[in-house]
């Protein structure tokens, strides 16, 4: 008889110790419904993960009405209390300035934007909280109206994070204008 050169020859003596995983591992799997079962329960258990993975729309909610009362905090003025929703190590990048990477640079910024307009609002449209639960992300649109009447509106981006005591605080804000750049004159 020729071998065939395709199929090489199993050994099946040293299948049959594997024939019985109950008597291999004393673990019960040889019953069908038992295997079924572990199966359901596997199942249900990667199901049970993802949901506990997923988002937490209190957090989503918990960021949102942060940066909403952020809004407010800036729109009455409150030099203070706008510059306190900044994390110690933020980073904050105005339009057409450098960015300011310390409290008391971020609070000369805030202070020139206070004094020089007439309101200041912001609005989210999309907030994302890592699955992690320890950071966020929101955009949103923004509207300031300068003291001399200028009007000026744009979008935002905010990376918000989770302080040790719970509290979210932003660690990096950037806008910019919708509207068009003037032109210098020469």
């Amino acid at each position: 008889m020729r071998k065939s050169t395709l199929r090489p020859e199993v050994n099946t003596s040293d299948c049959r110790s594997w024939k019985s995983i109950d008597a291999t591992f004393g673990s019960g799997l040889d019953d069908t419904m038992k295997t079924k079962t572990l199966v359901l329960a596997l199942t249900l258990s990667l199901a049970a993960g993802k949901v506990c993975l997923a988002a937490d729309p209190n957090r989503e909610q918990a960021v949102r009405d942060a940066d909403a009362q952020w809004s407010k905090a800036a729109a009455a003025k409150d030099l203070d209390k706008t510059v306190s929703y900044y994390s110690n190590d933020a980073i904050v990048m105005p339009p057409n300035a450098s960015s300011a990477t310390t409290k008391d640079a971020i609070r000369n910024v805030w202070k020139d934007m206070i004094a020089s307009a007439s309101s200041v609002s912001w609005t989210a449209t999309r907030v994302e909280v890592a699955k992690s639960g320890d950071m966020a992300c929101v955009s949103g649109t923004y509207e300031v109206t300068m003291n001399d009447g200028t009007k000026d509106r744009g979008k935002y981006l905010e990376v918000w994070e989770k302080q040790a005591d719970g509290a979210w605080k932003c660690g990096a804000d950037i806008w910019n204008s919708d509207l068009p750049a003037f032109a210098e004159k020469k």
